[in-house]
């Protein structure tokens, strides 16, 4: 436990986060598992709400709940891509509401991740239970482009009750005292020596290799990465590391074996195969067309990652181009194209001073710093 800690009782996390049961035992996303593990250090129990989604079986992402301090809840999963998916969720709110507000009025702290259909329920009830604490956790850009769907509880959120904190990601200039910046965690005390034995071992004196970790589809850009490879005619390069899962990975491997590069791709890896990858990477790649702050960004920055990233959201108020990194704005394939350029000319000297300044950084991301706010700014009563 972080020194200065204290423990509050039993905390309640209203979620969509998908979740399975096989052989009588809960698995559910790994990243998540992981923070409300280190958030039991805070509380004696979490009562856990999530969305059932068989599907997700093979999935190597997915790990088990293993903690019996985390009693978990799976919800039936709604929504889809047809009307009729859509036109659901409407009739599975009056059994949602029940079960989520039984939830709360045995719980003092209440903790939503939005924007899902749960923690929209959970902003309805915070009105009703003002006497409860509740924090919000918005994943998403909190100023820029986004869905409907996201505005419009993105709106919500800046209108709830005192007995509400919205934490977003970024600092932004918001009227209301209960918006409040917040790094999201990744890192543990072990992964930040991990990290920093692989910061001692890199330079670019070699090939220099790139990966790119996230969802193989159109928003997360890695078509274009591609793309922009084509034209970059040098042989410095080693191996592109592609991770992640999603519709275009078919269609990735077939454009990827007309590349002149090595590309090599492992669909979905556990925590453990995913610091390989950073620890054989000199930069990560991610042109995404819209993000919060991306978990990967501080762990590449932890690791010796150099980040080559869209200028997004709050992306640039940690990534400062020609500083500690390349943002790419606007995200086309020729700008993409000129950051990899530009990577590939930066001296030994100068890559170094990058992954210095990056992992001095990416304490904003251990679990400690994170578990701190959490007792000093949201849930006061120390």
């Amino acid at each position: 436990m972080p020194k200065n800690l204290s423990r509050y009782t039993k905390l309640l996390v209203v979620s969509d986060t998908g979740m399975y049961q096989k052989d009588g035992e809960t698995y559910a996303f790994g990243p998540v598992v992981k923070e409300l593990q280190e958030m039991l250090t805070l509380f004696e129990s979490i009562t856990w709400i999530g969305f059932e989604r068989e599907g997700q079986i093979e999935n190597s992402s997915y790990i088990k709940v293993e903690d019996n301090k985390i009693k978990t809840i799976l919800l039936k999963n709604v929504g889809g891509k047809s009307l009729l998916d859509k036109v659901s969720i409407l009739f599975s709110y009056p059994k949602m509401w029940v079960k989520i507000n039984s939830e709360i009025k045995q719980h003092d702290f209440i903790h939503c991740r939005a924007p899902s259909n749960p923690s929209y329920i959970a902003m309805l009830l915070s009105k009703k239970h003002p006497s409860k604490q509740f924090w919000f956790k918005y994943a998403g850009d909190w100023v820029g482009e986004a869905s409907s769907f996201y505005k419009f509880q993105r709106n919500k959120l800046k209108r709830l009750s005192t007995n509400s904190i919205i934490t977003v990601n970024g600092e932004w200039n918001s009227k209301s005292k209960n918006v409040l910046a917040f790094e999201n965690p990744c890192l543990t005390e072990e992964d930040r020596e991990i990290g920093a034995s692989f910061c001692n071992q890199k330079n670019i004196d070699e090939k220099i290799n790139y990966c790119f970790i996230g969802g193989l589809n159109k928003n997360k850009g890695v078509d274009k990465i591609l793309e922009a490879f084509k034209s970059i005619d040098t042989n410095k390069i080693g191996t592109l590391h592609i991770v992640g899962s999603g519709d275009l990975k078919s269609v990735l491997e077939q454009e990827a074996s007309r590349l002149p590069i090595n590309i090599v791709f492992y669909g979905s890896l556990s925590k453990e195969r995913v610091q390989e990858i950073y620890k054989q990477s000199h930069f990560i790649i991610l042109p995404s067309q819209s993000e919060g702050f991306p978990k990967v960004i501080g762990e590449a920055m932890n690791y010796g990652c150099v980040p080559i990233v869209s200028d997004v959201s709050c992306i640039g108020k940690y990534v400062k181009n020609d500083c500690n990194g390349f943002l790419i704005k606007p995200i086309t394939i020729n700008n993409i194209e000129n950051k990899i350029n530009k990577s590939l000319m930066i001296s030994n000297f100068e890559f170094e001073n990058y992954i210095i300044h990056n992992y001095n950084l990416a304490e904003k991301f251990t679990y400690d710093y994170y578990l701190k706010r959490i007792q000093k700014e949201i849930f006061k009563t120390n």
